[in-house]
């Protein structure tokens, strides 16, 4: 029967050693994000080892469910952790559930490092298509997926679940914390417009700050204007960095060694706290607000955003699906038009996102709405970029023509 297998090797875990070693504290554990998940327990059997040459027993412990079932195997004498998820999709797709199922339990165990494996399990009608289907959901309200031929890197950084997976039609592909972030092959999407709008509408940028963007792909971007004199690139995590340099080069291209760069592992909100630079444009390069960068679309970092700016510079970000996640949009528009004399809200389609996306500008000075074609024209030809893929002096144009349910949330 079709279904989704789910395991999960974790290591070096950080939870509370009595949850390694507690078959009663693990069961109810497994239960409570069980039931939260939305799957429905019928059956269970927990058992906990004896001592073993001075060390404490493991616990090994199984949920059956109707829908399957979920199986752990502890191992305190290496801080180590199995686990298995299970569901078919007889009557319905149990697949988000699954996903929840195992998401819970892992952050629970609070391992450094992890191996997971997605398999998709046959069909009653013969063998499932190869390879793993990897689902994702916007704002619980969508769910899509891709299929991936293998996994590269999963792991658990001090920030985040980090993972790289690799196909033919997407090719190197990162997820952060359960959400795809970018793919070698369609990342112009989304890099292209986060950065060609704002800096080919100003004209003459030549100091930038990136936070996020730890791929490189948006720092790539930005340098192929040749004004660019300095570009700071702050990311939180410094794994994302070390895994770009190390596999995704068809994405930053060599820009995160570029010597009009800095690149710097740290706190975004801490970094421009101490600096007393001014920069013609800052492109926010986050994940979304309800990830570690939260703190990064407030009101107050904003405003600290808009002190960072020079004269005529402008603040560039991301704000979610206006279909999916209105008030998400509307929010981050109204904390924009608080601050900012000019907000200009603008999108389009990312395929890896599942979704049209929507973006902003916002500046005391520049307003690239106003930007004549014929303008954005010239200056990328001035400035010799014509390596793009997406982006270009009529699609610049079209960016800025939002529907008419986007175009209320950014009123309202």
């Amino acid at each position: 029967m079709q279904g989704l297998h789910l395991t999960a090797d974790l290591y070096h875990c950080a939870c509370e050693s009595v949850l390694m070693t507690d078959a009663d504290m693990l069961a109810q554990l497994c239960r409570r994000h069980t039931l939260e998940a939305g799957l429905t327990l019928v059956d269970e059997k927990w058992h906990t080892f004896p001592e073993f040459q001075g060390q404490p027993g493991g616990v090994t412990g199984m949920l059956l469910l109707a829908e399957s079932h979920l199986a752990v195997h502890t191992w305190p004498e290496r801080n180590g952790v199995t686990l298995d998820v299970y569901v078919c999709n007889f009557q319905e797709d149990n697949s988000r559930k699954a996903e929840a199922l195992m998401k819970a339990i892992v952050e629970a165990f609070r391992p450094s490092d992890m191996q997971r494996q997605h398999l998709t399990r046959g069909d009653v009608d013969g063998p499932a298509d190869a390879g793993e289907l990897v689902f994702e959901d916007v704002a619980g309200q969508a769910y899509f997926g891709f299929r991936f031929d293998r996994r590269i890197l999963d792991r658990q950084t001090a920030h985040q679940r980090l993972e790289l997976l690799e196909s033919a039609p997407l090719g190197r592909t990162l997820r952060l914390d359960g959400r795809y972030m970018t793919s070698e092959a369609e990342e112009f999407f989304y890099h292209e417009a986060l950065v060609h709008p704002a800096a080919t509408a100003h004209p003459a940028p030549r100091t930038a700050l990136i936070i996020g963007g730890g791929d490189g792909g948006a720092l790539e971007e930005l340098l192929k204007h040749r004004g660019i004199e300095r570009a700071t690139l702050v990311d939180l995590d410094g794994e994302v960095i070390d895994v770009a340099r190390r596999y995704l080069e068809k994405i930053h291209r060599g820009a995160l060694d570029d010597p009009r760069a800095t690149v710097l592992v740290g706190d975004g909100v801490d970094f421009l706290a101490r600096t007393s630079d001014r920069y013609d444009l800052i492109l926010l390069d986050l994940t979304d607000p309800d990830t570690p960068a939260g703190p990064l679309y407030t009101p107050e970092f904003f405003h600290r955003c808009k002190h960072a700016l020079a004269p005529g510079g402008a603040l560039v970000l991301h704000m979610g699906s206006p279909f999916h996640q209105p008030g998400q949009v509307r929010d981050l528009c109204r904390m924009l038009r608080a601050q900012f004399a000019h907000v200009r809200p603008y999108g389009l389609h990312i395929p890896l996102y599942g979704t049209y996306w929507g973006l902003a500008v916002a500046s005391d000075a520049l307003d690239p709405d106003a930007a004549a074609g014929e303008t954005i024209h010239a200056r990328l030809e001035e400035r010799g970029i014509r390596d793009l893929e997406y982006y270009n002096a009529r699609v610049h144009g079209a960016l800025f023509a939002l529907p008419n349910y986007y175009l209320r949330l950014t009123r309202d």
